[in-house]
């Protein structure tokens, strides 16, 4: 294989996988835009959704579809409760609070799903012959995985921009109050940005392990999440999205040229190094916008 095409592998790979982390930067941002709350269990909302179609998958017998139905029923009604029970009785509390929650909730999650999804095995991955473009093999079960993401990321886009709820819930992060004043129900909405958090969890947790065989070591994946949201802009599909590309490609490309040369996982901490580099010159992220109040 040629320096380039070696090259153009690389960055395909890298693409490929980013598709996979903007669906799970997005099931952080969908609360973020709504609610203005940053939930930091997000790779354990995923590690969770995966494990539910895995059951639905071997314990229940059913198929790819009918599993997918089911982990989505199971992680909307999780989310929703969550909300419901706990973000609920926390309203007017301190941001750090709020943090601290869903900190303690991804804790939770990772030893409660342990053991009671202890003797399901994981969604087993889809093996497909490559696809080989112009002398650049592309996996095709990621490619898939890619296509699906990317398909779920301007739904919820279009989503958020064209529905009457996704207006709603733009208005209701923009202003709480003149949002009550005009007659949108909060508690209503703030429950339909969980439920799509919960839904998105199964769909990238589930492309992420078939994709990939990843098995349920996906709560890593959260630790990815942080700089894609942060460089692109906490409230910015669109940034996330950019920030989520431009993550894969560099670990990507950091896994094939400078892991084997410092013989170390340099590839894992290249995100957060440029995650640091931006801050230093747009604190707010490429596509966010600083919040300004009048005094």
């Amino acid at each position: 294989m040629t320096d380039a095409v070696f090259v153009t592998f690389l960055v395909v790979d890298g693409a490929l996988a980013g598709a996979i982390y903007a669906l799970v930067g997005l099931a952080f941002v969908v609360v973020y835009k709504a609610c203005r709350i940053a939930n930091f269990a997000v790779g354990e909302f995923v590690v969770l959704a995966s494990r539910m179609v895995a059951a639905g998958f071997h314990a229940l017998g059913l198929g790819l579809g009918g599993a997918v139905g089911v982990g989505c029923i199971g992680m909307a009604a999780t989310a929703i409760a969550f909300n419901r029970l706990v973000l609920r009785r926390l309203a007017g509390q301190p941001v750090m609070t709020l943090i601290m929650v869903t900190i303690g909730l991804g804790a939770l999650m990772r030893g409660a799903t342990a053991i009671v999804f202890r003797a399901v095995p994981p969604m087993p991955p889809v093996l497909l012959e490559p696809i080989v473009v112009a002398g650049v093999p592309i996996s095709t079960d990621k490619l898939i995985a890619a296509v699906v993401a990317v398909a779920c990321v301007a739904a919820v886009g279009a989503f958020f921009r064209a529905s009457r709820t996704g207006l709603a819930l733009r208005a209701i992060a923009s202003n709480p109050q003149q949002a009550m004043g005009v007659g949108i129900d909060l508690h209503r909405h703030f429950a339909i940005a969980w439920a799509m958090v919960g839904v998105l969890s199964v769909v990238a947790g589930t492309l992420w392990t078939i994709a990939t065989g990843g098995g349920f070591g996906l709560s890593l994946i959260g630790l990815k999440v942080f700089p894609i949201v942060i460089v692109g802009g906490l409230d910015s599909i669109i940034g996330t999205v950019v920030g989520a590309f431009f993550v894969g490609i560099l670990e990507s490309l950091a896994a094939g040229y400078v892991d084997p040369v410092v013989g170390s996982a340099f590839s894992q901490v290249a995100a957060y190094l440029v995650l640091v580099a931006v801050l230093f010159v747009r604190p707010f992220g490429l596509f966010g916008r600083p919040t300004i109040q009048r005094m």
